[in-house]
């Protein structure tokens, strides 16, 4: 009988415990040239949450290839706080790809994203992707409606400085506030 690929992925991750040692097995199999183990790899990191997000962020800054993008898939969908800076670093990746997950990230960390976000356009006005991605997050979050009412103002605010023509310009004068409605 021949045993298929998927069936021997599910003895080799049984039950997820979030082990160093399985850990970094499975951080060293999101570089796998075989996607369904690379997606395996990952589907038991996510299980492992919180244990896995430290290993996780490392790939994500140091892995090349699939690796890193698996990295950033597995942060995303885990929704750790530990994470949002690593996600926001992302924000600037060359890879398109890595940008979108960063910014769906973020956007389920909600509130916990924010700081990191709002600190990074306070230090880098200029960036074209980290603007375009923290319009996505923004306009995601702003349209979900679920944070307080004040924070949502300031936060319209910035959202309307990343759609002048020079964000750049705009953005320190409307970002300040917001951060200080999150201390």
């Amino acid at each position: 009988m021949v045993v298929s690929e998927s069936m021997q992925q599910a003895k080799r991750y049984p039950h997820p415990q979030g082990q160093p040692s399985q850990i970094k097995m499975l951080i060293a199999e999101l570089g796998n040239s075989n996607g369904l183990i690379r997606q395996q790899a990952r589907i038991s990191l996510n299980k492992m949450g919180e244990p896995a997000v430290d290993a996780l962020i490392e790939a994500l800054n140091i892995r090349r290839g699939p690796a890193r993008w698996e990295a950033a898939k597995a942060l995303s969908q885990i929704g750790s706080p530990k994470a949002a800076q690593a996600l926001v670093k992302a924000l600037s990746d060359d890879q398109f790809s890595i940008r979108w997950l960063a910014a769906e990230g973020l956007i389920k960390l909600g509130r916990d994203g924010l700081r990191p976000l709002l600190e990074a356009l306070w230090q880098a006005p200029d960036s074209i992707r980290l603007q375009t991605g923290a319009h996505h997050i923004l306009y995601d979050l702003v349209s979900q409606e679920s944070l307080d009412a004040q924070l949502l103002i300031q936060l319209r605010t910035v959202l309307a400085a990343l759609n002048y023509l020079d964000p750049a310009v705009a953005l320190p004068t409307t970002v300040m506030p917001a951060l200080k409605m999150l201390e």
